[in-house]
């Protein structure tokens, strides 16, 4: 017997599914944290507000991954490229379990306007899956390449000594990096000027907000 073809409104529910789990739920990793095999650090308060906002920078990155994820594989014209951005995703979730592990062992909790996050997010991947694959693997890649760069300036900013935080950050962005020449590799297009700028911007405004709130 054949397996059952998901019309559009099935995607969509089973989109909003993975949007509770997402932000009210609390998503299980395929892979172990990383962190596990580093060392526990001792850090000062200040040390350990400072890392617990990057990480709750990054896990709200995580939400708004997954919520671009969800909404380009919702409305992807070609199967093969929604089987692409759903196994994607999946390592995605793995990031988003080992973000908010890691902020619970630095007592600190994810950002408060996740849900925000998680709905901008999925309007923006539905929308450009909604122009064509071609654009939709395009915004696959320059938003990795964006994350990817951030990931690098988080891995300088957190305190010396915690390990912890720097391995999860530094598996997450050798992720993003295959994740990108994956999605290249696949058709997607340079996206023009000004979408790449635009989507900078946005993302400075989260990591702003996300850090405190």
């Amino acid at each position: 017997m054949n397996a059952r073809t998901l019309s559009p409104l099935d995607r969509l529910l089973a989109g909003i599914e993975r949007a509770l789990e997402t932000v009210a739920g609390a998503p299980e990793a395929n892979r172990p944290s990383p962190a596990h095999g580093a060392a526990h650090a001792e850090l000062d308060d200040a040390e350990r507000r400072h890392a617990a906002g990057l990480m709750r920078v990054n896990h709200t990155g995580e939400v708004c991954a997954q919520a671009l994820y969800d909404g380009q594989a919702a409305f992807a014209r070609h199967a093969e490229n929604r089987e692409h951005l759903l196994h994607a995703a999946a390592e995605e979730t793995d990031h988003l379990a080992w973000c908010g592990e890691r902020l619970q062992e630095l007592d600190s909790r994810p950002s408060l306007l996740n849900p925000v996050w998680y709905a901008g997010s999925y309007a923006i991947g539905a929308l450009a899956a909604l122009v064509g694959d071609a654009v939709s693997l395009g915004f696959v890649v320059e938003t990795e390449r964006q994350v990817e760069a951030h990931l690098a300036e988080h891995l300088e900013r957190l305190p010396a000594q915690d390990e912890r935080s720097r391995a999860v950050l530094a598996q997450m962005q050798a992720d993003e990096v295959r994740h990108a020449q994956d999605a290249q590799a696949r058709g997607g297009i340079a996206l023009p000027f000004p979408i790449p700028q635009l989507m900078q911007a946005s993302s400075m405004v989260m990591k702003t907000v996300a850090y405190r709130v």
